[in-house]
């Protein structure tokens, strides 16, 4: 080739490369961003920030002599806006392609063994944990929607619904990316955006910090540990060296010393109980973050040491010794990563408690007193998201049907009282300087419903003025916060974010669903709250009253969350449709219609419907046919009639009755 052909060409190469880098740095935020939500959400949000800028940065094309792939997406014809949009389009599906396969390998049991060492690509951080800002509780539950979604839906959902491009681009994008099946994964998207179109606007360069992986806080890692493992580093390597010329000479079996080394590895690596992270017992009054990281370590073996780090060793090394371990469904079951918060630590029911958080989970270990009795015994459940209510209280024992509780620091008063009694007062309960209950009844698992016995708490003024809620005991380390959303009153608006259930009205709703409290979340994972959300009312046929329906919608610690559709009149509550893996009856679903079978006392058969405020109209097809232009609507029809209800939305869209699988 002629020199001045090569030079020519040489500078073609390198203003294109000089045009995408431009570009990158001006989109630098978004492809972060993509890169970040893409990536999967078991990587920890410090692995997910600096691969997401790892993989935004190698997108730029190389330069060198190698051959240059050929453009993701063929390349327009026109002025420099439209190059610059085609460049960004070619930047957007690198990061896509990459954040795809990085995310299969982090899945991977290789790529989990080299997740953090040895470092790969820039940019390293040695010493610090990087976290997004913290959004709110709308982000959040966006986070934990996005979070269920396959990788390749949460790119589409990014590319459609944030950066707003058209259908053919992003199908286009999703091929280029090599997704197999780009229409379906754009289809599935399309129904996360249908009912998170405003979330998703929020996702947009000003959105909210809880995505935002180029605006983050910083922490240290654990320095003592870290001082610690660094003077050790010396002598374990010399240990390995003594431990393998041993079993050479010897011959000794290696996968029997493997095992062993393994246990005395991670015994090694436990936490010290001196490193015990101790919160200020003032914080929680002075702090914008009032959740377990504003709890002070009380009980009066908080200088315990042996006690201490007989906790740590049992949960950094769980499969060692007699004691019984249960990890709560759905909560890892990997060491703490650092030095843990000490919350509490005493003696209580003759059981000595050491209460500890991570950060994302709540550990209790308990150990028999002197006089003997049950085995010791760690339970682990997910905390993260916790806040001033669902951090209010945790159970420290459970016994002979009663369960004590230890209450947070800024609860100023506290009580409980009967949920299937609504007219019955609050009764105080005694508190313990310490923080700890008496004991509260506790809803015995399969037995008959007699009474159902909820804490009632009240915050200290120095957090919020006048706050009440209600937590219901559930079988797990946290209860469950109960909230309500009514009715519009007359003349007034429909209530557009859940209230706490300790209106007159919330209490006679929950009375009428209490005993189905236990059975939400069938799948047995911990539940952090239940909202029970009137959506309509109805009057029955043949003068027979009227009925409220309402959605029970319980919130998981991991997001998989589950709803129940009831139809309440003034005597009883008839179970209409339960379903899993469904948006309804949230932020992000807040349409919802709903149909069941209903006898009349004359012993007459006949189809109930009802919908949400958007909801202008119902009908029925199928063996009963029947149209309704109001949000209720009630049709005779024999028992076993096949039939199926759809409602009609102030847009026009028609919305399929809810059905047990989630579906629409």
């Amino acid at each position: 080739m002629p020199v001045s052909r090569f030079r020519e060409r040489s500078r073609s190469v390198q203003g294109r490369v000089q045009r995408a880098e431009s570009v990158l740095v001006e989109q630098y935020g978004g492809l972060v961003r993509l890169a970040y939500l893409v990536l999967p959400a078991s990587l920890g949000r410090h692995r997910r920030v600096l691969r997401a800028h790892s993989l935004a940065q190698r997108a730029l094309p190389r330069t060198g002599g190698g051959a240059r792939p050929a453009p993701a997406v063929p390349a327009p014809r026109g002025g420099a806006e439209r190059v610059a949009a085609h460049i960004g389009n070619d930047l957007r599906v690198a990061v896509l392609r990459a954040a795809l396969k990085d995310g299969r390998r982090a899945d991977s049991w290789a790529g989990r063994a080299t997740a953090v060492w040895p470092p790969r690509r820039l940019p390293i951080v040695l010493g610090l944990r990087l976290f997004p800002r913290s959004g709110n509780a709308d982000d959040m539950a966006l986070g934990r929607v996005l979070s269920g979604a396959e990788p390749a839906i949460r790119g589409a959902f990014v590319l459609r619904h944030v950066d707003g491009l058209s259908e053919p681009e992003v199908l286009e994008m999703l091929r280029a990316a090599g997704v197999g099946d780009p229409a379906g994964a754009l289809d599935a998207a399309d129904r996360l955006g249908s009912g998170n179109g405003a979330a998703a606007r929020a996702l947009s360069a000003a959105g909210p910090s809880e995505f935002d992986a180029c605006t983050v806080r910083a922490q240290p890692t654990d320095l003592l540990r870290r001082r610690r493992r660094t003077r050790l580093a010396g002598a374990v390597v010399l240990a390995a060296l003594v431990t393998a010329t041993a079993l050479v000479a010897t011959g000794q079996d290696t996968e029997g010393s493997a095992v062993a080394g393994s246990d005395a590895a991670r015994s090694a690596h436990a936490p010290a109980a001196q490193d015990l992270r101790r919160t200020d017992p003032a914080l929680w009054a002075d702090t914008s973050r009032v959740d377990f990281t504003a709890w002070p370590a009380r009980g009066d073996r908080t200088d315990d040491t042996a006690l201490l780090t007989r906790a740590l060793e049992t949960w950094s090394n769980p499969s060692r010794g007699d004691t019984d371990v249960s990890f709560a469904p759905g909560t890892p079951a990997d060491p703490p990563p650092g030095a843990p918060q000490l919350l509490y630590a005493g003696e209580v029911d003759a059981r000595t408690v050491v209460l500890l958080h991570d950060g994302r989970r709540l550990a209790r270990y308990t150990e028999p007193d002197a006089s003997g009795g049950e085995p010791a015994a760690l339970s682990v459940a997910r905390a993260d998201d916790a806040d001033v209510t669902t951090a209010a209280a945790v159970a420290v024992t459970e016994r002979d049907g009663a369960a004590r509780y230890l209450l947070a620091p800024w609860i100023a008063e506290a009580g409980t009282r009967d949920l299937l009694r609504p007219d019955d007062a609050a009764r105080d309960l005694d508190v313990s300087a310490a923080g700890v209950t008496e004991p509260v009844p506790a809803t015995s698992a399969g037995g008959s419903c007699e009474r159902r016995t909820v804490l009632q708490l009240r915050s200290s003024s120095r957090i919020v003025e006048d706050h009440s809620f209600l937590l219901a005991d559930r079988g797990g380390l946290s209860p469950v916060h109960l909230t309500y959303t009514p009715l519009p009153g007359a003349g007034t608006p429909p209530a557009r974010q859940p209230r706490e259930a300790t209106g007159s009205a919330a209490l006679v709703a929950w009375s009428r669903l209490a005993c189905g409290l236990d059975g939400l979340s069938g799948e047995g994972e911990p539940v952090r709250a239940v909202n029970l959300w009137d959506f309509a009312d109805q009057r029955l046929p043949q003068d027979a009253g009227r009925a409220v329906w309402s959605c029970a919608r319980a919130v998981t610690w991991r997001g998989t969350d589950e709803v129940s559709v009831d139809l309440r009149t003034r005597d009883a509550a008839q179970p209409v449709v339960r379903a899993r893996g469904t948006a309804a009856c949230s932020r992000f679903g807040q349409h919802v219609v709903a149909d069941t079978r209903w006898r009349s006392p004359d012993g007459d058969w006949y189809v109930l419907a009802a919908g949400s405020r958007a909801v202008t109209g119902l009908r029925v097809t199928g063996e009963v046919t029947a149209e309704s232009d109001d949000r209720t609507l009630a049709v005779r029809a024999p028992r076993e009639a096949e039939a199926e209800v759809t409602g009609r939305l102030r847009t026009g869209e028609d919305l399929a009755a809810l059905t047990g699988d989630g579906g629409r």
